[in-house]
């Protein structure tokens, strides 16, 4: 590994402004509760009624203030593109989280990028993995990292980046200090056996 830099994680996040990004992986609804919390204002999270799973702002609480998370319920991916949109040109709330069920076509993705330009917000798109859009700035790809003394390790990967480079790193968050902090991974940590062998 040595004469390679690995890029810096706060290069990429917070999130850029002006801008809508993906997440995608089984640790998604995380990255995108640390991005709320960063955001350290109000949120609007847009989710899709038919969905078995219901976003409760109170399960939140350890990333942010329950009070500052606004859930928009919408009937269809239609409906919630439509909410976002509007959300994102107007620049009241800075982050807008949409779950999206169905992948985004360019125009729509076009669209969301405009409004958030406009706004000068921040979009973050949770998908499935390959259901991308060209016209997102960022994607992530997020998932839990098992390890028996710490149940909070991620691993976020950047897997595209329109303004830099791309890179993985695993990260904790602190509840406590509401910090995220970037680790060595599980096997490379001091004490482990890939460190000491």
């Amino acid at each position: 590994m040595f004469g390679i830099m690995m890029p810096d994680l706060f290069d990429s996040f917070p999130l850029r402004k002006a801008r809508v990004h993906e997440a995608c992986g089984a640790g998604a609804t995380g990255f995108a509760a640390i991005a709320a919390a960063r955001a350290a204002s109000d949120v609007l999270w847009i989710h899709e009624t038919w969905r078995p799973e219901v976003l409760n702002p109170v399960g939140l609480s350890a990333f942010c203030d329950p009070a500052k998370l606004l859930v928009a319920q919408v009937n269809n991916q239609l409906e919630a593109l439509g909410v976002a949109e509007e959300t994102l040109r107007d620049g009241a709330i800075p982050l807008v989280v949409i779950e999206l069920s169905q992948p985004l076509s360019l125009t729509a993705g076009r669209r969301l990028q405009l409004a958030a330009k406009d706004g000068g917000t921040t979009g973050l798109c949770l998908i499935s993995e390959e259901m991308g859009s060209n016209a997102a700035e960022t994607r992530w790809r997020c998932a839990p990292v098992f390890d028996a003394q710490d149940s909070t390790l991620m691993a976020w990967e950047i897997i595209k980046n329109k303004a830099g480079t791309l890179g993985i790193w695993h990260v904790r968050w602190d509840r406590t200090s509401r910090r995220l902090d970037v680790v060595s991974p599980v096997g490379e940590r001091p004490g482990s056996a890939r460190a000491s062998g």
